[in-house]
């Protein structure tokens, strides 16, 4: 992991409230400038390069390339994918790279000029998410568009493995494909363990129980994979840039309360008040609970790896809905 340097029935009240917690979205940052990690790829002793736009599959790329190959991160820990930048010097780093590596489907907004640049000078480039059968969004403004939080589903991030591990083995000179394949296998075993895990964990939530309200819409692939139902969320929209107006956080205090949510999940890496607000002004009677959804950490701070952070969530999820 790398990156930058150091559960009350009832009507729902006080409807203008909802119209003043909307005007709250006026005061939260929109835009995070992530610095990455400084320089770009080395280009110093023939050593292959792969840059990868953000952290959560930064941390796969290494996995799979092991010793073969340098990887760089641009997406700082702890950062929002849709609002992260990069320097002029990452920026031109991704042009000197062997491979690039990105989510796709328009998540990292502020980047994906700079890697379309440099797929126009000829740089291999791999957009993982068009590649693992991706969901159309269910609900909300995005509705009907690909969702590109495919990570939520470790299944998924299993064909996700596979998807680096060719690309590298193609397009990275002088890698051992033999080294890459075995690399891509021992990850892909963790996968299937942690899938089987997470099935144990969410098992324990009861059927009636398995409803999910979220900031904006990110676990609809853990909805498919682990059969929960995703409510609403209060970013109506797949992207944290989106805005709530005031008939959709009724709507949606509406929904919690008839279908007695008993948590709403945040993302620990952006400010909880329009949540927490939400809960005021409608009186809901439900806990705020914090996920890492899309960012990881540095190390030790909860969600250090894939890994790390996908079991954090799944013990969130289960203590708050259980």
């Amino acid at each position: 992991m790398v990156g930058c340097a150091p559960h009350a029935p009832g009507a729902p009240r006080r409807r203008g409230g909802f119209r003043a917690v909307a005007l709250l979205l006026a005061g939260l940052p929109t835009v995070l400038t992530g610095c990455g990690a400084p320089g770009g790829p080395s280009d110093s002793g023939g050593t292959p390069s792969i840059v990868v736009t953000t952290n959560i599959l930064g941390d796969v790329t290494r996995e799979v390339a092991g010793d073969e190959a340098e990887v760089t991160v641009l997406m700082p820990p702890g950062a929002d994918p849709h609002s992260f930048g990069v320097s002029a010097a990452q920026a031109a780093g991704l042009e000197r790279a062997d491979l690039i590596v990105h989510n796709g489907m328009g998540l990292e907004e502020n980047v994906l000029r700079h890697v379309e640049a440099a797929r126009e000078e000829g740089v291999p480039t791999e957009a993982v998410g068009e590649a693992v059968d991706p969901l159309p969004y269910a609900s909300g403004d995005a509705a009907g568009n690909p969702d590109p939080h495919f990570w939520t589903d470790p299944e998924r991030m299993i064909a996700a493995t596979e998807v680096i591990a060719e690309r590298i083995i193609e397009e990275v000179p002088g890698v051992d494909a033999d080294a890459v394949r075995e690399n891509a296998d021992t990850y892909t075993d963790l996968l299937r363990e942690l899938t089987d895990w997470m099935e144990e964990e969410f098992a324990t939530i009861p059927p009636g129980h398995r409803d999910l309200v979220t900031n904006h819409h990110v676990f609809g692939y853990l909805a498919e994979r682990f059969d929960f139902r995703v409510i609403g969320a209060v970013i109506p929209g797949g992207t944290t840039l989106a805005s709530p107006g005031a008939s959709d956080l009724e709507s949606l205090s509406r929904a919690i309360v008839e279908a007695d949510v008993g948590a709403i999940f945040v993302d620990s890496s952006h400010p909880d008040r329009l949540a927490r607000a939400l809960r005021e002004e409608s009186g809901l009677d439900v806990e705020i609970v914090p996920l890492f959804s899309e960012s990881l950490t540095a190390p030790g701070e909860g969600a250090g790896t894939y890994e790390e952070m996908m079991r954090a969530n799944t013990r969130a999820i289960v203590d708050g809905l259980a």
